[in-house]
């Protein structure tokens, strides 16, 4: 299974940006916790989704995309693929409840992998990784 998962967004103003989507577009919050130095927020837009970081892009006029998210069960073949295909990615990280690897694509669009564990996903975020 491989899955565009979210779009990664960086935030000057977190709670400008999820007024911006909820008001303009419809889009609930899922989830709105500090996790990894900065709070983080999951919404839903129809059945897309972004994820919202509470920082500003790291340079001046940058875009505000940090990285797109792909959803597997099946990252180490996804890696494999990639290197084959002569791709920079990171060696695959093991997190509590997650494996992550990121990999540079096409004009350095950053791309993480991730593939979520299924028994550490909280209850309220089962179906927003598509274990309902």
């Amino acid at each position: 299974m491989l899955n565009l998962h979210h779009a990664h967004l960086m935030a000057s103003d977190i709670d400008e940006t999820i007024e911006f989507w909820t008001e303009g577009f419809g889009a609930e919050v899922v989830f709105d916790r500090e996790f990894a130095g900065a709070r983080n927020v999951f919404m839903t837009v129809g059945s897309g989704h972004l994820h919202l970081y509470d920082q500003p892009p790291k340079n001046p006029g940058q875009s505000a995309v940090h990285h797109l998210g792909v959803q597997t069960d099946e990252i180490e073949n996804v890696v494999e693929r990639l290197r084959a295909m002569n791709i920079s990615v990171t060696d695959v990280r093991e997190q509590p409840d997650a494996s992550y690897a990121m990999a540079k694509g096409p004009d350095d669009l950053l791309i993480e992998i991730f593939q979520p564990d299924p028994e550490a996903v909280p209850d309220e975020l089962r179906a927003y990784f598509g274990f309902d």
